[in-house]
């Protein structure tokens, strides 16, 4: 089994900037495309961020230029950097991997269980 742990959420002002972290553990042979997804209140989820194991990016056109994904193979940990925060980017942010487990050639999605994101004054 495989987990993903996200931490860095919260409450911040408009114009603010938070760092969430998504460690994945267990039985890992290897991670594909690691990402960030958001659900609001009353609206479906969303990509965010996406970053493959080579380091190709896209982002969702509303947080392009303030948000930036990255990862570090090594810790098989997913960042999200996200800048200038707006109160629509207000959400549930969660982590998702594409993950091959160490006894498996079949890869898997699997999600963290969220962090809230809160952008108010």
């Amino acid at each position: 089994q495989v987990q993903l742990v996200e931490s860095g959420g919260g409450l911040v002002q408009p114009g603010g900037s938070l760092r969430l972290s998504c460690a994945a553990s267990g039985s890992i042979f290897s991670i594909n495309t690691m990402g960030w997804y958001r659900q609001a209140p009353g609206k479906e989820r969303e990509l965010v961020a996406a970053i493959t194991r080579g380091g190709s990016t896209k982002y969702q056109d509303s947080v392009k230029g303030r948000f930036t994904i990255s990862r570090d193979n090594a810790k098989n940990t997913v960042y999200l950097q996200m800048n200038s925060l707006k109160p629509e980017d207000t959400a549930v942010y969660y982590c998702h991997a594409e993950v091959r487990e160490s006894d498996s050639y079949i890869i898997t999605d699997y999600w963290g269980q969220g962090t809230q994101v809160t952008v108010s004054s």
